[in-house]
């Protein structure tokens, strides 16, 4: 059944980010609290009027309780769903539900990673990973896992459509003349297509510049009601639609290595904000590699499967292009934190709000896109300002 009273019924009402690309000196439970008490702040709001909180962690399978303890707040409504670095847009349904029944009056959804400057090195981690989530098929080939996996999609759309690495390259690129309008971005020096293809490779066909950066880093955001928003400190990000979906684990267990389930959340939520592609100003897409952009753009219907390589060809995502992609910087340029989910959305708020600075782009209806693991989950928002209810 179509739940039309989904859309516009909460707004996202602060946003706040902390520890962004070297947080040494500081745990991820401190940066993320640095992030969630700006978050709170930036809503007029104060810690003591969280009610319900959403968060997880790569690092521990029940995060959300010394979170709750952490910040001192007592939650009546909780999701700590783990989905990889989807997540934190997946959250929103819950979210927004939870806030039109009543059971919760604000929710703060936050995250934080000290990966690059923690004291638990990449290798540990992926060795903790393995052992928490183990991939029985692939595991005994020992692939570089995620980066292996992005590499055989890649390979694959280049095989089956003739998507050049100079396409791909461009992802990276576009994505890095973002970055230098951001002054929080971690990578912001000039960066050319022949760079990115003539850097160290790492799993053929990516080279080091296809792939996103390792730092640290913090977000969160504040939902509430909708007629509680309008009152509040900042301008309301109105939630209008949100949908997602998880279709395997393993890369090996993908039917097509070319389509996500991006091509189903993604009409989905669209759908539920009664909007179609051509209404969307402006696009968050989680680029952990520059193959997602492409496969992202054609599954969400910004272009026909197969022609994502040829969509960005001269700058078309990038500053002065015609569609607005990842204006942060994104997880190429920007940051990386283990999962990026989360700012997704504090760039697309910051956008619809008109406080993005120099990168600002005239936007009132933006789309966020999360991905978890190895195109394993998929999650899509549409957000929008006032004049888009």
């Amino acid at each position: 059944m179509k739940d039309n009273t989904f859309r516009g019924a909460a707004a996202i009402a602060g946003i706040g980010h902390a520890g962004l690309g070297n947080a040494a000196g500081f745990t991820e439970m401190e940066i993320l609290a640095q992030a969630s008490a700006r978050a709170v702040a930036d809503a007029g709001l104060r810690m003591s009027d969280i009610d319900g909180l959403c968060t997880c962690s790569a690092s521990a399978t029940m995060w959300a309780m010394p979170v709750a303890e952490y910040l001192g707040i007592k939650p009546t409504f909780i999701d700590s769903t783990m989905l990889g670095g989807s997540s934190f847009v997946a959250h929103l349904a819950p979210a927004v539900h939870a806030l039109m029944s009543g059971e919760c009056n604000a929710v703060l959804v936050c995250y934080g990673s000290t990966q690059r400057s923690g004291t638990m090195n990449r290798a540990a981690v992926g060795k903790m990973r393995a052992a928490l989530d183990p991939q029985p098929f692939e595991a005994p080939y020992e692939p570089l896992q995620p980066i292996t996996a992005y590499a055989l999609a890649a390979a694959r759309h280049m095989h089956e459509y003739g998507t050049t690495r100079e396409q791909l390259a461009q992802v990276a690129v576009s994505a890095r003349e973002w970055a230098q309008l951001n002054p929080d971005a971690w990578s912001r020096d000039p960066l050319s297509l022949d760079q990115v293809l003539a850097a160290r490779p790492v799993c053929d066909p990516l080279t080091v510049r296809d792939c996103c950066l390792l730092t640290d880093g913090a977000g969160a955001f504040v939902l509430v009601r909708s007629d509680r928003a309008r009152d509040l400190a900042q301008p309301p990000v109105y939630v209008l639609g949100n949908a997602t979906e998880v279709w395997h684990r393993q890369i090996s267990s993908m039917q097509d290595l070319t389509v996500t389930a991006a091509s189903r959340s993604g009409p989905r939520a669209l759908a539920q904000a009664g909007l179609q592609v051509p209404d969307v100003d402006l696009v968050c897409l989680y680029d952990a590699f520059t193959i997602n952009v492409l496969l992202f753009l054609e599954d969400l219907g910004f272009c026909p499967k197969g022609e994502g390589g040829r969509f960005v060809e001269g700058g078309r995502i990038g500053p002065g292009g015609s569609l607005p992609v990842n204006t942060n910087g994104g997880g190429l340029s920007f940051g990386h934190p283990g999962m990026y989910g989360v700012f997704l959305v504090l760039e697309a708020v910051a956008q619809l709000r008109g406080q993005a600075g120099a990168r600002q782009r005239s936007a009132d209806i933006a789309l966020v896109h999360g991905n978890g693991a190895t195109l394993s989950s998929q999650s899509t928002a549409v957000l929008g300002t006032a004049a888009a209810l």
